[in-house]
């Protein structure tokens, strides 16, 4: 009976699920100590997850390590996560993201040769993946419908994983100005995903 509901809750959790409502169940397990919950987490999860990660690292040796550590993060702070302030898979989106951008980081002061690819845009595969959930085709819905410039600082900062000095530098724009942009931007972002 309760592997029924398992998958039940695996294939809505792939459909996007409703509000991340069966990842959430997942992470109130795994904070309870349950590794299988941590293991179908996994298993739901690390494609999407490793695709964000190589396209901030552009390396899969990089996106690997990216992801073992945030699921490390995960195992260790799985209670923390508060289904009240977020989406489950936003959350950890966001771990991911800022483990890659950490190793990225920390690569660029060892070695210090290392440069991000001259292009500003995004991986049409990550997209792709993104887009497979509920979730990830209303944000690209609410992105569409933000002006042309925001919406290319929110993608190079949370696809491309830029800083926003990084931003300022690369677009040449003033720092206030991409702050200031990315703030409004992710205001009508959240806006209009919570109609």
């Amino acid at each position: 009976m309760q592997e029924g509901v398992l998958r039940r809750q695996e294939e809505t959790a792939r459909a996007g699920g409703a509000n991340g409502a069966p990842l959430a169940d997942l992470l109130h397990r795994i904070a309870g100590g349950d590794r299988s919950a941590l293991r179908r987490l996994y298993d739901l999860q690390s494609p999407r997850l490793f695709a964000v990660a190589l396209r901030i690292t552009r390396d899969s040796h990089l996106a690997s390590d990216a992801l073992h550590d945030a699921f490390m993060q995960v195992l260790k702070q799985a209670g923390r996560f508060d289904p009240g302030r977020g989406n489950a898979e936003a959350w950890l989106v966001s771990l991911v993201r800022y483990r890659a951008l950490d190793i990225v980081r920390s690569r660029r002061r060892e070695v210090s040769s290392y440069e991000p690819a001259d292009e500003p845009g995004f991986d049409p595969d990550a997209l792709e993946i993104l887009a497979s959930s509920e979730e990830g085709q209303a944000l690209r819905s609410c992105l569409g419908q933000l002006e042309e410039d925001r919406r290319q600082l929110i993608v190079l900062a949370f696809v491309e994983g830029l800083s926003h000095s990084e931003l300022a530098a690369r677009l040449k724009l003033p720092l206030g100005t991409v702050k200031s942009a990315i703030r409004r931007g992710l205001r009508k972002l959240r806006e209009c995903l919570e109609q």
